[in-house]
């Protein structure tokens, strides 16, 4: 099943008009401080980027509809806050009275925020799993977009690219699989391929039918073609 948040090539959303050049990093100052938070928060341990992925891919259709970009971030981040025991009810709408926190000690200074940016997220790992594709070979992505080991669940094969059929640019390793990592059921590393795909196979009108679109796909939503 898809959730609200896999718009990619749906039609009726309107054309994308990119900013200018010389727009703000943030619109709203309160842009950089949910940025800020949301990594700062991310430093405690207690959630990896795929489960605070489907934080904001699980609201609710009707709020993820109707949130700006940052809004989502911090309503998904409230969300895992709380279901991670981190805070409570009472502390989002501050009644608690601000004793330390356990997870004090785990804060990220500012001091310490360009080092830790810099050092960034690998997601590459070691993997048993047998590499199945080499680059210029033929595949066709799963009939669904949907993750096998939860239903609902997070993945990182968009609906409009289910069914298609590519071809492998090249193998960047072997990555964490979203599809597991995303539901703390390990990390599950596999192949990650570049795949790429004729836009007459993704549109069924493409502006421009020679382009072509390369999407990063895990070798478990792949077969050969």
């Amino acid at each position: 099943m898809t959730r609200v948040h896999d718009m990619g090539g749906r039609f009726g959303d309107g054309p994308v008009h990119p900013e200018p050049e010389d727009a703000p990093v943030f619109a709203e100052d309160w842009h950089g401080r949910a940025l800020a938070v949301t990594l700062a928060a991310g430093s405690l341990g207690k959630w990896n980027i795929d489960v605070s992925r489907h934080a904001r891919e699980r609201l609710s259709p009707k709020d993820y509809a109707r949130f700006s970009y940052y809004e989502k971030w911090i309503s998904g981040l409230a969300d895992l806050l709380v279901e991670t025991g981190v805070l409570t009810d009472e502390d989002l709408r501050g009644e608690t009275d601000g004793d330390k926190h356990p997870l004090a000690s785990r804060v990220l200074k500012s001091d310490a925020v360009a080092k830790v940016l810099a050092s960034g997220g690998p997601a590459d790992r070691p993997s048993n799993v047998r590499v199945k594709f080499e680059p210029g070979q033929k595949v066709v992505t799963a009939r669904q977009s949907a993750n096998r080991l939860v239903d609902g669940g997070h993945t990182r094969l968009p609906r409009y690219a289910a069914g298609a059929r590519g071809r492998i640019l090249m193998m960047h390793g072997t990555h964490v699989l979203p599809d597991s990592n995303a539901h703390r059921l390990g990390e599950a590393p596999e192949p990650l391929y570049a795949v790429v795909f004729p836009a007459s196979e993704l549109w069924s009108n493409p502006e421009h039918p020679k382009d072509e679109v390369v999407l990063d796909l895990w070798q478990s939503y792949l077969e050969p073609a």
